[in-house]
């Protein structure tokens, strides 16, 4: 059977040997997803919040430790979108409603505590349907504009399906992780219930959410589900080696 790649994304793991050896930067990297955002984002509306001047000012930071030699983790250096239902310290969490808008918990959820911690950039924040279980959001789908990215992890999955990010964070109580990755040509990766932390996250089911991880490879996805599972792992569960 032939197999298929979408032609439009970019992989992290695919440049990170050329960060060590200082063929490419990770501000380079960061400012070929940036172009690309400049591009689409009008079209796809994927995202509820930029921060481009703090992903400029991390990326710059993650240059320098690649230069000494010193990167943090294997995901230093990568942008990271987060899907609006997670908290961020530095950006507005508004989880696709009117009644949270402008809100800011002034802490990470784990998750993005631990890309955090291991130098990942935090890009921005992606649409998600409202609450991760109501309205949808403005996001369409990266291959055609009259259909849908899929719900409720929309502006993750469509931002790795255009080529905007390498990876982005996702939930999926049902099917919103895998459903908007396959719709969005990207790979989407729901762990075991409870693999990966959910703190910080607007919960719906105790019994069936998940983080989720988007990304334009198996290589990308896995990499930042490990990050996420070596530094903030939960109690009962192995580490995502």
């Amino acid at each position: 059977m032939k197999s298929w790649r979408n032609p439009h994304i970019v992989s992290f793991s695919d440049v990170v040997v050329d960060f060590r050896s200082g063929r490419q930067t990770p501000r380079d990297f960061l400012e070929r997803c940036i172009a690309r955002v400049e591009k689409s984002e009008s079209q796809l509306q994927a995202f509820v919040t930029l921060d481009l001047d703090a992903a400029r000012k991390a990326a710059d930071a993650s240059t320098r430790r690649y230069r000494d030699g010193k990167p943090l983790s294997p995901v230093d250096g990568c942008p990271v979108g987060i899907k609006d239902i997670m908290s961020t310290r530095d950006l507005p969490t508004q989880m696709g409603s009117p009644a949270f808008k402008g809100w800011q918990s002034q802490q990470d959820a784990a998750c993005v505590h631990a890309l955090r911690q291991g130098g990942a950039i935090i890009f921005g924040k992606t649409v998600t349907t409202e609450f991760a279980v109501g309205f949808s959001g403005p996001t369409t789908n990266p291959f055609d504009v009259t259909r849908t990215p899929g719900g409720s992890s929309s502006g993750s999955a469509a931002a790795v399906g255009a080529g905007m990010l390498p990876v982005a964070l996702g939930t999926q109580t049902q099917g919103s992780t895998l459903r908007p990755a396959s719709y969005c040509g990207a790979v989407g990766f729901k762990p075991t219930l409870g693999a990966l932390p959910m703190a910080g996250i607007h919960p719906l089911s105790a019994t069936s959410d998940h983080l989720g991880i988007i990304g334009a490879t198996l290589a990308d996805t896995w990499c930042i589900a490990s990050q996420i599972s070596l530094r903030m792992g939960s109690p009962g569960y192995g580490f995502l080696q």
